[in-house]
């Protein structure tokens, strides 16, 4: 099986070599150095972690990433994300890490390339559309807790999970390949290539939501 989390590693790498320190990206305030750095520590720096998913820790967090960005050009910084993680990290891991590794990298490859001037949606390996699947049925619920009303995330082929239940507000069907509704569940709603059906409120409230990480 191929490890798609590498070939996202690698290909963001190259795409952070060809583009620059100071091309935009899609994550608020952040442009391509502050992405580095932040690939770069999430996986060499255990201190780091924490701050990621826990807002009282979140300062500590972008202390550790100032001093990344101080010590390290940004060459330094993309060679050594795309080199891989410590071999004292958990990232190191090969299963774990594979785990995960493979939306998160996809996320931010999507977040660099849709922030230019131009893109196309690229067609993924089907192997690669099933992974993405199966890790959003795992962290569906959790990515969309914000979302306003039910969400029910379904492919083109009618394959389908309950995301969030229906609320007082109904439900919204996103329908889309695996990867657009990864982006759609991340909070990129805007640049996700997915259908929304339902009453009006409700999917604009959601296209609309802040949620996703």
């Amino acid at each position: 099986m191929t490890d798609y989390s590498r070939v996202e590693r690698l290909a963001l790498s190259d795409l952070l070599d060809q583009l620059g320190p100071d091309q935009p990206t899609l994550c608020e305030g952040w442009d391509t150095y502050d992405l580095a750095v932040h690939l770069y520590v999430r996986e060499a720096d255990p201190m780091v972690g924490p701050g990621l998913v826990i807002p009282a820790l979140a300062e500590t967090t972008a202390r550790r990433m100032k001093r990344a960005k101080e010590r390290y050009s940004f060459t330094e910084i993309v060679d050594k994300f795309r080199h891989g993680p410590p071999a004292v990290s958990i990232f190191a891991l090969p299963k774990l890490g594979h785990q995960l590794n493979t939306s998160e990298y996809f996320i931010h490859h999507e977040d660099v390339r849709r922030a230019q001037q131009s893109y196309e949606v690229r067609t993924l390996p089907a192997e690669q559309q099933e992974g993405l699947w199966k890790g959003l049925r795992l962290g569906a619920r959790s990515m969309m807790r914000k979302a306003p009303s039910g969400v029910v995330l379904a492919q083109p082929d009618g394959t389908s999970v309950v995301a969030k239940r229906p609320n007082e507000l109904g439900s919204v069907t996103v329908t889309g390949a695996p990867g657009e509704l990864v982006l759609f569940c991340s909070g990129r709603q805007q640049v996700a290539d997915v259908q929304l059906d339902g009453d009006a409120e409700p999917v604009d409230r959601l296209r609309n939501a802040s949620f996703g990480v």
